[in-house]
């Protein structure tokens, strides 16, 4: 017992939890868009649904971590690529991420216009949020997985990070969604994050990988600009009702 609690181990805790903050940033960004499309008394009930489905996932596969790691041996070559079992998860993912987050900025697009005013607001059900989150949740924890592991060889201690990670993202995923329904601007910016992180896994699966720095970095730096840009708007409007007085 007391191993577990050894500086090494709990070193390797933090640095898993931090780890798993990060690489959920995905899945909590597909989660906010999803239960957007709920009535609002349903969202965070929905959402934290999909926070511990994304849990239990990543603990599943962390029982089965053999079965996780057998996913890399090749199973067939296709146009020059050597295809495995989590090169056609990633690829799947992948493809299901893009087309989803480019219809989602096409029906945007077409409300903004008005192309879709009178018809009323339309809420999708939660069953079919659900499952495509859970359809997500496979891929993403796929992922987080194998990085896990092999930063770590203790199955208690990678469970205990990512437990804590949850725990984070159900702190701040009800205000990162609120603040994202508020400005249509940052949702556009999310969606268009979701499309690189589907490119990002498409190329992954056809073992092209493409560090996730990079499109976090481009992000980070687009959604700056917008807050300035958010910041600069809210004082342009105070300034201009003060001339009106």
């Amino acid at each position: 017992m007391s191993s577990i609690f050894s500086v090494e181990n709990l070193a390797a805790l933090v640095t898993l939890t931090a780890l798993e903050i990060v690489l959920g940033i995905d899945n909590i960004v597909f989660i906010t868009i999803l239960t957007g499309k709920l009535p609002a008394e349903r969202r965070a009930r929905v959402r934290n649904i999909g926070i511990g489905l994304a849990v239990g996932m990543r603990i599943l596969l962390l029982l089965s971590v053999n079965w996780v790691m057998g996913l890399k041996s090749p199973l067939f070559t296709a146009v020059g690529y050597t295809m495995t079992g989590k090169a056609l998860i990633l690829l799947g993912g992948g493809l299901f991420l893009i087309a989803k987050a480019t219809w989602e900025i096409h029906h945007n697009v077409e409300r903004d216009d008005g192309s879709e005013a009178g018809r009323g607001p339309k809420h999708a059900s939660a069953g079919a949020i659900l499952a495509q989150i859970l359809a997500l949740d496979i891929v993403f924890s796929l992922d987080s997985v194998i990085t896990a592991v092999g930063m770590a060889r203790s199955i208690p201690i990678i469970i205990a990070a990512v437990v804590a990670a949850a725990a984070t993202m159900v702190v701040f995923a009800g205000p990162i969604g609120g603040f994202v329904e508020r400005h249509p601007a940052i949702k556009m910016l999310a969606l268009a994050f979701l499309v690189l992180i589907g490119v990002m896994l498409v190329a992954d699966g056809l073992g092209q990988h493409i560090p996730r720095g990079y499109i976090y970095f481009a992000m980070a730096f687009s959604l700056g600009v917008e807050l300035l840009n958010i910041r600069s708007g809210k004082r342009g409007g105070g300034r201009e009702m003060a001339k009106g007085e």
